[in-house]
C-alpha cells in the first residue's frame, strides 16, 4: 500500500510539473506581447529551465529509485508548491496588467474630454459670433420708430427665437464647463431686493405672455446686502421660474415666494419656493429628474421640447453654492420647487456706507472708443450700438493693428478699448499685454474689455492675467456693455 502511494505521489507530482512548465511556457509568451515587457527575453526561460532539470529529477527518483514515503511527499508538495506560485504570479501580473488598461483608458478618457472642452469652446465661439449678429442687427431694427406693427412683431419673435437658441447653446456649454469642474461660484456682495426685482420683472413678462397669474411675496425683511453668486443665484431662479411657466397650461398660475433665514454666525440665508398649477411630475420620474438630458417625455411628439439639460444645472449649481434643492410635485396637480442657499453676511451699516452716493448715472455721451473686431459685420454692429449713446469710434482689424493705432494716438485720445479675443497675426490677449508694457501714461491706465464669444471662465482668467479690466461674452448685452463702460471710464 505505502509502495504504491509512494509511485502515486511521484507520478501525480510529476503531472503537475509538466503542468508548470506548459503553463510557465504560456506565461512567458504572455509577458513577451505586453507593450509595457522590455526586458531580456532570456529571463523568461530560466524558470522553465529549472522546472524541466526537477522534471527529469522527479523521473529519474521514480524510475531508477526507491523513493520513500517522505521523499515523495518532498517530491509531490514541490510541484503544488510551483503550481501556486505559478498561479499567483499569473494572477499578480494579470492584475498589473488591468490596472495599466485602466490606466491607459483613463489617460484616453482624459484626453478625449479634453478634446471634447476643446471642441466645445471652438463652437462656442464659431456659434456666439453670428449669433452676436443675429441679436444685435435685431436689437437695432427694432430701435426703428418707422416699423409697421406687422414688422415690428415678427422682429420681436425672432428676438425670442434668437434667445432660445442661445439658451440652448449656453446650456450645452455650461453642462460640460461644470463637469468638466471648471465651472466656480464667486463670492460678492449684491442687494437681494434688486436681484429680486429682476426676476420678478422677467418672470412677470413671461407669465403675462402666456396668460399665467404671476405671484410673488417676500416673508421677512431682507438684507440690505449680502455675499454671493447673484448672476449664478437669478439663473438657478429664473431656470426654475421658466420651467413653470413652460409647463403650466394658460390660465394657470405661478408663484414665487422669497424668504430671508436667521442669521447663522457668518452667514445669512434664503429659501425660494416657487409653485405651479401645471402637469407635475410623475412619481417614477422624479428620481431621474436632475439627471442629464432627462425628459419625461422624451417622445418625438413631446410638445415642450427643450435640451434636459436646464434643472441638471440648476442642481450642480446649488450644490456650488452649498445649497440645497426639494420637489414636492404629483402628476396633474403642479409642482413645488425650493431652494436654500447660505450666502455671506454682510454688516447693513458697511453696506449703506460702500453704496452712498452712486445714484447718478453718468452719461457716455463724448466717449472715443477703440473697437478691435476682425469680423466686419461685428464692428459696424458695435460702431452703431455705442452711437446710439453718443460714443464715437474708430475700429483696428486686429490686436497688431489696435496696438499701432494706440500707440500713434496722443495720449488719452481713447477713453477705452473693445478687444475680441480670437483675431489674426496678433490675438486680443497679447495685443492687451503689448499695450499695457508701452511707454506712456495712458497705457496703463485705459480700459481694455474683452468683447469676445469665448465664453468660458478660463477665457475670462486668461483676459484678466493679459491686464484687462474686463470680461463680457458674446453675443452682446447693449445694458451691460454700457453699464461696463460707465463703471470703468465715466
Amino acid at each position: 500500500m505505502a509502495r504504491w502511494l509512494t509511485q502515486g505521489m511521484v507520478f501525480l507530482g510529476s503531472l503537475i510539473m509538466v503542468y508548470n512548465i506548459c503553463g510557465f511556457v504560456r506565461f512567458a509568451r504572455y509577458v513577451k506581447k505586453l507593450d509595457s515587457w522590455d526586458a531580456d527575453d532570456r529571463i523568461l526561460y530560466i524558470p522553465i529551465i529549472l522546472l524541466v532539470c526537477f522534471l527529469l529529477g522527479y523521473l529519474a527518483v521514480g524510475v531508477f529509485g526507491k523513493p520513500d514515503l517522505i521523499v515523495a511527499g518532498i517530491l509531490f508538495g514541490g510541484s503544488l508548491f510551483v503550481f501556486v506560485m505559478y498561479k499567483l504570479l499569473s494572477s499578480i501580473t494579470q492584475r498589473i496588467v488591468d490596472s495599466e488598461h485602466l490606466e491607459a483608458q483613463l489617460l484616453a478618457a482624459e484626453e478625449s474630454n479634453r478634446a471634447k472642452s476643446r471642441f466645445l469652446a471652438t463652437m462656442s465661439h464659431e456659434m456666439r459670433t453670428p449669433m452676436n449678429a443675429v441679436i444685435g442687427l435685431n436689437a437695432l431694427a427694432l430701435q426703428d420708430q418707422a416699423l409697421t406693427p406687422q414688422t415690428r412683431d415678427r422682429l420681436e419673435k425672432l428676438d425670442v427665437s434668437a434667445h432660445h437658441l442661445l439658451d440652448m447653446i449656453n446650456d450645452v456649454l455650461d453642462m460640460n464647463y461644470i463637469e468638466s469642474g471648471g465651472m466656480a461660484v464667486h463670492a460678492e456682495p449684491f442687494s437681494p431686493a434688486d436681484l429680486l426685482n429682476l426676476v420678478n420683472v422677467l418672470a412677470h413678462m413671461l407669465c403675462e405672455e402666456k396668460g399665467l397669474d404671476y405671484r410673488h411675496e417676500v416673508v421677512g425683511e431682507l438684507r440690505d446686502t449680502c455675499i454671493g453668486d447673484s448672476l449664478r443665484l437669478r439663473q438657478v431662479l429664473l431656470s426654475i421660474l421658466s420651467n413653470a411657466v413652460k409647463f403650466t397650461p394658460e390660465g394657470g398660475s405661478v408663484t414665487f415666494v422669497a424668504e430671508q433665514l436667521p442669521r447663522e454666525g457668518e452667514y445669512c440665508g434664503m429659501r425660494f419656493t416657487i409653485s405651479d398649477t401645471g402637469i407635475g411630475i410623475d412619481e417614477e420620474f422624479m428620481p431621474r429628474l436632475f439627471d442629464s438630458f432627462a425628459q419625461e417625455d422624451a417622445t418625438p411628439t413631446n410638445r415642450y421640447g427643450g435640451s434636459g439639460l436646464g434643472l441638471a444645472i440648476t442642481k450642480k449649481l446649488v450644490d456650488l453654492m452649498d445649497g440645497d434643492i426639494a420637489v414636492h410635485s404629483r402628476k396633474g396637480e403642479g409642482s413645488t420647487f425650493i431652494v436654500t442657499v447660505r450666502l455671506g453676511f454682510v454688516d447693513d451699516c458697511d453696506a449703506v456706507a460702500q453704496t452712498s452716493g452712486k445714484d447718478e448715472t453718468p452719461s457716455l455721451a463724448g466717449m472715443h472708443i477703440l473697437i478691435v473686431e476682425d469680423v466686419d459685420l461685428n464692428a459696424d454692429l458695435l460702431a452703431d450700438l455705442l452711437e446710439l449713446e453718443d460714443v464715437t469710434s474708430e475700429r483696428a482689424e486686429n490686436g497688431q493693428v489696435a496696438v499701432d493705432t494706440f500707440a500713434r494716438a496722443p495720449e488719452g485720445y481713447f477713453d477705452a478699448i473693445l478687444m475680441d479675443l480670437r483675431m489674426p497675426v496678433m490675438d486680443g490677449l497679447e495685443a492687451a499685454r503689448t499695450i499695457r508694457a508701452l511707454p506712456r501714461s495712458d497705457a496703463g491706465r485705459v480700459p481694455i474689455i474683452a468683447l469676445t464669444a469665448n465664453a468660458f471662465e478660463e477665457d475670462v482668467r486668461q483676459s484678466m492675467e493679459a491686464g484687462m479690466n474686463a470680461h463680457l461674452p458674446k453675443p452682446v448685452d447693449t445694458d451691460q456693455l454700457y453699464d461696463t463702460l460707465r463703471t470703468l471710464v465715466a
